[in-house]
Parts: C-alpha cells; sequence; structure tokens
C-alpha cells in the first residue's frame, strides 16, 4: 500500500514516516500543501495521510481540490485541534476519517490500512492462484500446506501479482506500488526481491518472466 504523508514538522514527518515503514506501507512525504496536491495529483497513492494546517496550500484546500477532480486516494485528516466542529469541518470537505494529534502509531496503521481496503476493488479475503495463497489482512502467505516467511517487499510483490492474476506487471509499476521515492529508480531492486521471492515460492516456478515487459503469475 503506498501512502503519501503531507506533515511540514519535518521531526514528526520523519517518525510517523518511520512507523508507517515499519509496518510494510511505503511512505512519500510532501512538506507543505503546494507539494502534497502535485504529488496526490500525479501519483496514484491508496491513502492520504493531510496534516490540516500546512503552508503554501492548507489542508483544507488539498482536501477540497482532491475531493473536486475525482481523486480516488482516500483521506485520512489530521489535526492539532479536538474539537468536533474542525472534524465536521474536515470530513465535510471531502476527507475520509479524522484522527487528532497526539495519535498512538498503531491507530494511525490501522485506520490507514482500513481505508486502503476501502479504496481496493472488491476481492476476496485470501488471494489465491493455484496452491499459492495470501491473507492481506493477517499478513500471512504460503504454498500448499507450507507458509512462508517473506520480508514486507518480497509479500508486497506477491500481494501486487495475485491481485491481477496472469496479467503482466512492468519492474516501473511494481516499484511505483510497492516501494516509496526513496528508491533510485535505475535500481535493480524489483529484479533482486523477484529473484529471493521466487526462491522462496519453490518448484515448480509460478512466477513468470516476460522478456522486456514484466512479470506474471503462471
Amino acid at each position: 500500500m503506498r501512502v503519501l504523508l503531507a506533515e511540514d514538522d519535518a521531526a514528526l514527518a520523519d517518525v510517523i514516516a518511520r512507523g508507517l515503514r515499519r509496518a510494510a506501507l511505503s511512505v512519500d512525504i510532501a512538506r507543505d500543501g503546494g507539494s502534497a496536491l502535485e504529488r496526490a495529483q500525479s501519483i496514484e497513492y491508496d491513502v492520504i495521510v493531510l496534516d490540516r494546517d500546512l503552508p503554501v496550500l492548507h489542508g483544507d484546500a488539498v482536501c477540497e481540490a482532491l475531493s473536486a477532480c475525482g481523486a480516488l486516494s482516500r483521506i485520512l485528516m489530521l489535526t492539532a485541534s479536538a474539537a468536533i466542529e474542525e472534524r465536521v469541518e474536515g470530513l465535510a470537505l471531502g476527507a475520509d476519517d479524522y484522527l487528532p494529534k497526539p495519535f498512538a502509531m498503531a491507530e494511525l496503521v490501522a485506520r490507514i490500512r482500513a481505508l486502503g481496503r476501502r479504496s481496493m476493488r472488491a476481492r476476496p479475503k485470501v488471494l489465491e492462484f493455484g496452491d499459492v495463497w495470501l491473507d492481506p489482512a493477517r499478513r500471512r502467505a504460503g504454498r500448499g500446506n507450507d507458509e512462508l516467511r517473506l520480508t514486507n517487499r518480497e509479500f508486497a510483490l506477491l500481494e501486487q501479482l495475485l491481485i491481477e492474476p496472469g496479467a503482466t506487471l512492468s519492474a516501473e509499476v511494481l516499484m511505483a506500488r510497492v516501494w516509496d521515492d526513496r528508491v533510485d529508480p535505475f535500481s535493480n531492486i524489483v529484479r533482486v526481491t523477484m529473484l529471493t521471492l521466487r526462491r522462496k515460492l519453490g518448484d515448480p516456478a509460478v512466477i513468470e518472466t516476460v522478456p522486456r515487459f514484466g512479470y506474471r503469475l503462471a
């Protein structure tokens, strides 16, 4: 799941981003409302965590602009105020959820995951292809009766392939969905991670490389 965190407090943004990444979420950071809106309009995020009091462009204006253009990303608005009036205003502007500061990281992660599930098309609780299975909610995956111990990125790669079984996904698409903007776009990280994932899945091979196009389940 890819998340945009719009927060102007650099120290707080770094703390939140580290917590979300430990929960296997890919996180991009925007320091002001203008760059947050620009990113949100060019990248398909699952969830946008939007601080309300942003410089350059207020969080309310960002939320309103995204709602007006029909963006599919779910918006979780953050504020230092717990006043019910602000919460109502934020929801009226198009936010999907509202969380006052300070908050527990576990609650933020849970709310993001819940919003992310709402942004996705209806799909089975357990994704399957042949004898390969993956349970996103319980963070478990396996082949047949054997459960696999996957890293966060391996798990996310397999999830993307299982969401669109048979479809060929390019390395660029997988990098955009599974990693964040800290990754060098010219690196071979997708190929390397795919190699370790294939090794853990074992034989017969279930992930096929389509030369010059990408990867698919076959």
